[in-house]
């Protein structure tokens, strides 16, 4: 069945980047010229996602309004001739269609995907989080939606992260199919180093079958008093196979701020108008520094 819906989780506080996030989500950080989230959607757009369900919480109207029909900042730049930028705000409304619920308590991230039941339904769908933007050739949701394909079941996003830094993530155990499939045996959420099964984190990348839906109702709450995501899909691998994708491409973890900085970095020398006078700042300034 194809995957046509794709659920945002975006109901966080972002206390990480206080105080920039107490009035502004932290989904809306801009990294050069577009907030993250945007990133995302376009992700999704480019591998073929139709509908898009933002799972919402409070002060976060600001993303609505972002992929909204602007009717006043539109006529302003059509009166000023500013065709390019004109054409950047329709593009936004116009991309893919969005809809929006509310989580109305912070109840962790497999309580934000309970809410998305009624809008699923009974179809295979996605779910990608706002803080990883990941910058490949081919789309990494589309490589999840292929190996869905070839495998006919659950996919998780898998990296290869120093072991140092495992016990910041969910991570798996799993038999090797190909190059960059795998069937996923184990997972762990958070665990301690000497605790993880491997080297292989889960990240914010998913493709998940309905019948999560169910096991999210029934799950207690883990680790934090949340209802962690990661429980369910264990539970879901012993009665349907759940696999992983060790995607190509590189992940910015831009819930972090040494790994927003990075990413800024990054991107910006990836764009034409401004690379060659940004290489040359920073080579200058890493060239000032060392002579001090």
């Amino acid at each position: 069945m194809k995957i046509r819906k794709a659920v945002f989780p975006v109901a966080g506080l972002g206390t990480r980047f206080l105080p920039a996030t107490k009035s502004s989500p932290k989904e809306m950080l801009p990294l050069i010229d577009k907030p993250l989230v945007q990133y995302v959607v376009e992700e999704a757009v480019a591998s073929g996602i139709e509908q898009i369900l933002f799972v919402t919480g409070r002060n976060k109207r600001s993303i609505e309004d972002h992929f909204d029909i602007a009717v006043e900042l539109e006529a302003h730049l059509y009166d000023k001739g500013k065709a390019l930028e004109l054409s950047h705000v329709r593009e936004l409304a116009e991309m893919v269609d969005i809809f929006y619920v509310r989580q109305r308590q912070a109840l962790g991230l497999g309580h934000a995907i309970l809410c998305a039941r009624d809008f699923i339904g009974d179809e295979p769908f996605a779910v990608l989080l706002g803080d990883d933007i990941i910058d490949s050739e081919t789309p990494c949701l589309k490589q999840l939606m292929e190996t869905y394909q070839r495998q006919g079941g659950s996919v998780l996003a898998l990296e290869q992260v120093p072991m140092e830094s495992i016990s910041s993530y969910g991570c798996v155990a799993a038999t090797k199919l190909s190059e960059r499939d795998f069937q996923v045996t184990d997972m762990v959420e958070k665990p301690k180093r000497e605790e993880a099964p491997s080297d292989m984190a889960i990240i914010g990348r998913y493709v998940l079958t309905p019948r999560i839906f169910a096991l999210l109702e029934q799950q207690e709450p883990g680790k934090g008093g949340e209802i962690q995501l990661t429980d369910a899909i264990l539970k879901l691998s012993h009665q349907e196979k759940v696999y992983g994708c060790l995607f190509e491409g590189l992940r910015h973890d831009c819930g972090d701020k040494l790994g927003f900085l990075k990413a800024t970095v990054d991107m910006a020398l990836k764009r034409d108008e401004f690379k060659e006078d940004f290489e040359k700042y920073l080579r200058q300034r890493l060239s000032f520094d060392c002579c001090r």
